[in-house]
């Protein structure tokens, strides 16, 4: 028992170091990566459907 409390003390002391992102950060961060993603799904999507229709085209 005595082990499991000194390793729960001891994550608490690291993550007391960390340095945290502030807010605005935290913020601009969270659109980048939503931006990027939803770019990507659409960049992929109208490709898929370039894709079939190209080879709807091939087979018919």
């Amino acid at each position: 028992m005595q082990r499991i409390t000194k390793f729960f003390s001891e994550i608490t002391r690291e993550m007391r170091k960390v340095s945290w992102p502030k807010r605005g950060e935290m913020t601009r961060y969270t659109i980048t990566v939503l931006t990027t993603v939803i770019f990507f799904s659409l960049f992929f999507a109208v490709l898929d459907l370039g894709i079939s229709k190209l080879i709807r085209l091939i087979l018919e």
